[in-house]
C-alpha cells in the first residue's frame, strides 16, 4: 500500500539509533581515556614536584611526604597496574584471583557444589561470621577497630576479582579480638554452564587466606591486610568446617601446579595446587 511522501517512515530507523550510541559509547570512552591518562600524569607530576621541593628543603618538611604517599599509593601505582596488567596478565580463569588493579590475587583453592544459600548456611552453623560489605563507613569502623584492637567478627574485606566480578560471599573468624588477624574466605559464583579445568561442574569457586597482620603493599604501598604464606592451611580449615557441617569433599590432587608466588599486595604464597571439591548437604 502506497503512502504520501510527509507520512514516509526514515529508512532503517533501528540502524541509525544503533549508529548514534556506538558513536556515543566510542566518544566516552575516549574521554574517560583522555581523563585517565591526565589525572595519572598530573598525580605523577605532583608527586614528583612534590619530592622535588621536599629534597631542596632538606628533608625537613616531613609533612610533605604524605601527600606524596597518598598520590602515588593512591592514585599513580595503581593505575599504572592496570594499563600494565591489561597486557600481560590473562583474562581467562587460571586458578588466581585479581586485585582491583589487575594483579594477581590470592590462589583460588576451593570449589563448592551447591547454592550460594546453602553455603551460606554450612559456614555460618560452623561458627564463622559472614562479613559486612565494604563501605566508607565499614572502612573506617575497620581502620579503627585495627588501630586500637577493638573487635570487629564482621569486619569487611577488600575486593577480589574472578570471572571479572568481585566476591559474592565472605566469611571470617576473628583471632585475637582484632580485625588485623583473622581466618578468611572468599567465594565467587561460577558463569552458567562453567566448569573447572578438567571438566567438574561446581557453582563456586573459593580462596581462603590467613590475615596474619596489617601493613603496605609491596606494590601500591597502600594500606591493606598481610596474609600467611601457606595458603594451604587456610583452606583445609574451611574444608574441615564445612565437613562438620555435612559436606562431602573430594581432593583433586595437583589440580594446579603447586608453586610459590606473591599475591597482588607483594605477600609471599605457597601452595601445593590441591583443589577440594565440597558438594554441600542437602
Amino acid at each position: 500500500m502506497n503512502t504520501k511522501d510527509g507520512d514516509r517512515e526514515p529508512d532503517h530507523p533501528v540502524s541509525d539509533r544503533r549508529w548514534y550510541q556506538q558513536i556515543e559509547a566510542t566518544a566516552l570512552l575516549w574521554l574517560q581515556r583522555l581523563f585517565f591518562f591526565l589525572s595519572t600524569s598530573l598525580a605523577g607530576w605532583a608527586a614528583y614536584e612534590l619530592l622535588l621541593d621536599e629534597i631542596d628543603d632538606g628533608g625537613r618538611r616531613f609533612w610533605l611526604f604524605l601527600p606524596i604517599w597518598v598520590l602515588a599509593a593512591y592514585v599513580l601505582l595503581p593505575r599504572l597496574n592496570r594499563v600494565l596488567t591489561r597486557i600481560y596478565v590473562p583474562s581467562y580463569f587460571i586458578g588466581r584471583t585479581r586485585t582491583a588493579d589487575g594483579l594477581l590475587g590470592d590462589p583460588v583453592n576451593l570449589a563448592v557444589i551447591g547454592t550460594a544459600t546453602q553455603l551460606r548456611i554450612a559456614m555460618l552453623s560452623a561458627g564463622w561470621v559472614e562479613a559486612d560489605p565494604l563501605t566508607w563507613r565499614t572502612g573506617w569502623h575497620i581502620v579503627r577497630a585495627a588501630l586500637l584492637r577493638r573487635s570487629y567478627p564482621a569486619a569487611p574485606v577488600s575486593p577480589l576479582f574472578v570471572f571479572g566480578h568481585k566476591q559474592s560471599l565472605v566469611f571470617e573468624r576473628e583471632v585475637a579480638g582484632s580485625p588485623a588477624e583473622r581466618h578468611h574466605v572468599r567465594f565467587w559464583n561460577c558463569p552458567p554452564d562453567w566448569r573447572l579445568p578438567g571438566g567438574f561442574k561446581v557453582e563456586l569457586v573459593g580462596a581462603a587466606t590467613y590475615d596474619r597482620r596489617v601493613g603496605l603493599s609491596l606494590f601500591t604501598f597502600q594500606i591493606t591486610h598481610k596474609i600467611a604464606e601457606n595458603t594451604d592451611t587456610e583452606r583445609d580449615l574451611v574444608t574441615a568446617a564445612l565437613h562438620s557441617s555435612g559436606a562431602a569433599v573430594h581432593t583433586v590432587r595437583h589440580f594446579s601446579t603447586g608453586y610459590h608466588s606473591r599475591n597482588g599486595g607483594g605477600d609471599a604464597i605457597e601452595t601445593d595446587g590441591d583443589l577440594p571439591i565440597i558438594a554441600l548437604a542437602g
